[in-house]
Order: structure tokens, then sequence, then C-alpha cells
């Protein structure tokens, strides 16, 4: 039986959050499609839904309205690492500079908007797949 993978979608954005779960509802990718979806539209937000339970994967914005969407990264540092969630930037700030800093603040990977869907799934699955197989051994 496989696992639901929860992702945490911190994103303001209502247009950005809808695309998000159509990407994920119409995908063809068995990971992507059954994965439950948990919204946060602030870090504030994004805190509570981390303290209510863990997640595998967060799509992380950075531009929030309360602030730097890395800072959320920060309050993961003290997770081991197989506890603590991949953490995905998703931001419309491509410059190099910009991916060098969230990789700087410890993200593992880096999808800049505008995306095409199906590098949304790959970035997805990647990270998800390859959790998948750590539970299976």
């Amino acid at each position: 039986m496989t696992q639901t993978r929860r992702i945490l979608l911190v994103e303001d954005n209502d247009l950005n959050r809808t695309l998000v779960r159509a990407v994920l509802s119409h995908s063809d990718n068995p990971i992507a499609r059954t994965c439950t979806l948990i919204e946060a539209p602030t870090l504030d937000a994004a805190r509570t839904a981390l303290a209510a339970g863990p997640v595998d994967l967060i799509l992380l914005d950075v531009q929030l309205p309360d602030g730097n969407g890395l800072s959320l990264v920060e309050d993961l540092a003290g997770q081991p690492k197989p506890t603590r969630p991949v953490v995905v930037v998703f931001t419309a700030g491509a410059l190099p500079e910009h991916q060098a800093a969230a990789h700087a603040a410890g993200c593992d990977d880096f999808l800049s908007k505008p995306y095409r869907p199906h590098q949304l799934v790959d970035v997805l699955t990647t990270h998800l797949g390859a959790a998948h197989q750590r539970d299976r051994h």
C-alpha cells in the first residue's frame, strides 16, 4: 500500500494555489495525484499547519504578506534530516542570487514561477519518490 504524501503549500496568491491544486489533481503521476495538499497563505498559517502534524514536502513562496518564507526554513533547522520535510522554494524570483539564498537557507530545491505543470510534478515526484523508496526499506 502506498502512503499518501502530505504537501504544505505556502503561497499567498489564490490563483497560484488553485493552479497547484489543478496540476496535482490532473496529473498522470500517481505520486502527485494522490498527495494531500495543505494550504497556508501566510507564514503564521504555515507554522500552525506544521504544528498540527508532519508534512513530507513544503512548497514555499518567498514573498509572503507576513515575512520572508525562508524564515520558515530556519524554524526547521533543528529537525533531523530524516524527519525534516523537503523544502522546495516556489517563487517568481528566478535570479541566481535568489536560488543561492534559498540553498544557503537550507532549501532542498528551487522552482521558479512561471513553471510548466510537468516541472512541478517532476520536482514533487523526485523528492517524494525518493522518500517513498526510503520508507520501503
